[in-house]
């Protein structure tokens, strides 16, 4: 089969792209590696498009497993015609597939089945050839009754019970029925009476109708998580009309013969008993994949954007996990992550030792030189916030700080990898060295948790697991590779989502690094058990060394082009450790001295290859996430109390979902901005720091709703 032509008809990809795309995945190479220094192979397909060609690749080589699976159990059966082969290798996809094997589909006991051994088939094919005949169903019956059929009665219900299989089996009523279901269908959902919904969680959908094509996706969502809670019963409508032409177009109902009341019968029992249910199930399957999908989308671009968030470098970092029994865990940690301290302090109920702890943050603030507070935002989070508000309102030193988002810190705390980065430190104070760490570097912390605890998603916990760790993990390997990771500091975890490298190859690079020391150049990994050739082309030019023996090891220019690299340098006169403005100026002059296509053909390069070296040349290990907006830090702290209609402020976007996007403005509980309030065109994502209005504060319910700023 010609897979790229096939992919290339559902997308704007050229047939070669798709193909030489194709090969280099055949050919063992990871989707980054292929992004990042295939470029020319691919025509520059981005890692979006590389991921589209994947899925569907994936799609299309399963569809072929099916097919070829369905063609050997019909060649088993004996059942295989020529123009069943032909439907069957015309068929685009899986549902078209299993709707033409459907008839033949090894059945477990029904009633057909059992209509079947006690031989009704002949009876059945006279009701459904709608002969004209003067004998009455009942005397053409009569034949039938035996040891296994006890009354004319009992054959012919058992003939209706073949024909109502088989015109519920027939794929082109599955597939009219199933399109017309899915375009004016109504999906009905009502409470189950004696169900418990204490917090009325589900009450929109106590009474609920809509039609199929008009649910969102979190609707669906919803719906079938009310269902799984046995607080809701769903159910389909399919308008009779739809299913009834359906039906009519594959199977003639003739008014004239003596079996048109047994069709009749037999119809209505294949679409009450066998059609409908089978096609509200298909429904339910197509509008959960459908909006699973997009909740995926939703925690992958919200997951993405959380990675991506810039690190605050340079920082020394005193983090709080707040809390109000056990207290607040406190955290120091120097620049470089390494913990410099730790303690307890219990400033709020039921301790109220308020005081003393505003002297030991004050004492640890002094000793340590803190320069920024990051506080956990959960719970006595906004309580803790206030306590470090009046801690910078009566300290002699510049102070700042901001709220960490703590999902999953507390799985990463006890872990064994926390244990083992922590080995002498509580579960509960690791927290808060982690909550340190997250704000100095968050990509390099927050890849030792496993995504789906990250939580910014939509309902995350009801999509398919599976598919949800499978995006997530790309999410997480686009993001790593694209920042790259200092081979010489990186944690395993880190290391786990490069290009090549997996789990076991992770620890061993550490293992090896601890044993003998950092490594001096890139090359040098090649002395790592296990890691070979490939595995060292897929992963050199996303690890880093920095300060080694070969300047551009510090660079994403992959070993590969160092040649072409350093010819580029030669020519523009300039060395490895040339200043930064140097580099600017004279790498600029080179290119405006000749084309880009003639200086490729002479260095015997690429032309998007040859781009890349100029761009890291100019900027060796630039940190792609320097460019994006910092995070956006306090000194003062708000309460709702202080909240009114009309005033303005500025926010962090925590979490964007269907219905809009909630952001944190400094209170205990963040803001919606609800998706009619957003702009046309305008696409926010977790981290953006925007500006808001209070239109509405709704203290009991603990709901504020925010207007847009331009």
């Amino acid at each position: 089969m010609n897979y790229a032509q096939l992919i290339a008809t559902h997308t704007n990809i050229r047939p070669a792209q798709i193909a030489a795309t194709i090969d280099l995945l055949d050919a063992g190479n990871t989707l980054p590696f292929i992004a990042r220094y295939r470029k020319e192979a691919t025509g520059g397909l981005d890692e979006e498009q590389l991921r589209i060609i994947i899925s569907l690749l994936d799609t299309l080589r399963k569809l072929d497993e099916r097919r070829s699976a369905i063609l050997a159990s019909l060649a088993e059966q004996d059942k295989l015609t020529p123009e069943l082969q032909s439907q069957l290798t015309a068929a685009t996809t899986l549902t078209a597939l299993e709707d033409l094997y459907q008839p033949y589909k090894p059945k477990r006991r029904t009633r057909a089945g059992l209509a079947r051994t006690a031989g009704l088939q002949p009876l059945a094919d006279q009701i459904l050839a709608q002969l004209r005949t003067r004998t009455t169903p009942e005397t053409t019956a009569a034949p039938f009754v035996n040891e296994s059929v006890a009354t004319v009665e009992a054959a012919l219900a058992g003939a209706r019970d073949i024909v109502a299989e088989t015109i519920s089996d027939h794929p082109d009523v599955r597939r009219l029925t199933r399109e017309k279901a899915l375009r004016f269908g109504t999906l009905r959902t009502g409470k189950i009476e004696e169900a418990a919904d204490e917090r009325s969680v589900y009450a929109l959908y106590y009474d609920f109708d809509l039609r199929v094509d008009r649910l969102r996706p979190h609707q669906v969502l919803a719906i079938n998580r009310g269902e799984a809670q046995k607080v809701l019963r769903i159910g389909l409508a399919v308008p009779d009309r739809d299913w009834r032409n359906a039906i009519h177009t594959a199977f003639r109902m003739d008014q004239l013969s003596g079996f048109a009341g047994q069709m009749e019968l037999a119809i209505e029992d294949a679409a009450e008993r066998l059609l409908l249910p089978a096609i509200e199930r298909d429904v339910r399957r197509t509008l959960t994949e459908s909006a699973e999908a997009h909740a995926i989308r939703v925690f992958a671009a919200n997951t993405r954007a959380l990675l991506t968030q810039p690190p605050l470098s340079g920082q020394t970092v005193l983090a709080l996990d707040p809390g109000f029994r056990t207290g607040c865990k406190v955290a120091v940690v120097d620049p470089s992550g390494k913990v410099l301290t730790t303690d307890t302090i219990y400033p709020h109920p039921p301790h109220n030792g308020v005081q003393a702890a505003l002297t030991t943050l004050s004492n640890l603030v002094q000793r340590y030189q803190v320069n920024l507070i990051a506080i956990g935002n959960g719970t006595a989070s906004r309580e803790t916030e206030q306590l470090v508000a009046d801690l910078i309102r009566n300290s002699p030193f510049p102070i700042r700080y901001l709220m960490v988002n703590e999902a999953g810190a507390s799985v990463y705390s006890a872990s064994p990898l926390a244990r083992a980065e922590f080995p002498d430190l509580d579960v509960s104070l690791r927290s808060a060295a982690s909550l340190a760490r997250r704000v100095q570097d968050p990509l390099a912390e927050l890849v030792k948790i496993d995504p789906k605890s990250i939580g910014v998603g939509l309902y995350q916990h009801d999509v398919d697991q599976k598919v949800l760790a499978q995006a997530l993990d790309g999410v997480v390997e686009s993001v790593v590779n694209l920042v790259g990771v200092d081979v010489n500091t990186a944690s395993p975890a880190l290391l786990t989502y490069v290009a090549g490298i997996g789990p076991k190859l992770a620890e061993r690079i550490v293992a090896h690094r601890n044993e003998h020391g950092e490594f001096a150049a890139r090359k040098a990994l090649r002395t790592v058990a296990g890691l070979g050739p490939k595995a060292f082309e897929q992963a050199a030019g996303f690890l880093r060394i920095r300060n080694g023996a070969e300047a551009l090891d510090a660079s994403a220019i992959h070993p590969e082009s160092y040649a072409v690299a350093k010819q580029v340098l030669k020519r523009a006169g300039l060395s490895n450790t040339a200043p930064l403005a140097e580099r600017e100026t004279q790498l600029a002059a080179l290119k405006a001295s000749q084309s880009l296509p003639q200086l490729a053909a002479e260095l015997n390069s690429g032309e998007p290859t040859l781009t890349d070296i100029f761009e890291q040349l100019v900027r060796p290990g630039r940190d792609p996430r320097a460019d994006l907006p910092a995070p956006l830090l306090r000194s003062d702290v708000l309460s709702m109390d202080d909240l009114l209609p009309g005033l303005r402020l500025d926010g962090t976007v925590r979490n964007v979902v269907d219905f809009g996007t909630f952001v944190d403005i400094g209170v205990k509980q963040d803001g919606l901005l609800h998706r009619s309030q957003i702009p046309f065109g305008v696409l926010l994502q977790v981290g953006d720091v925007i500006a808001v209005e209070i239109l509405t504060v709704e203290k009991e319910r603990g709901r504020i709703g925010l207007g847009w700023v331009e």
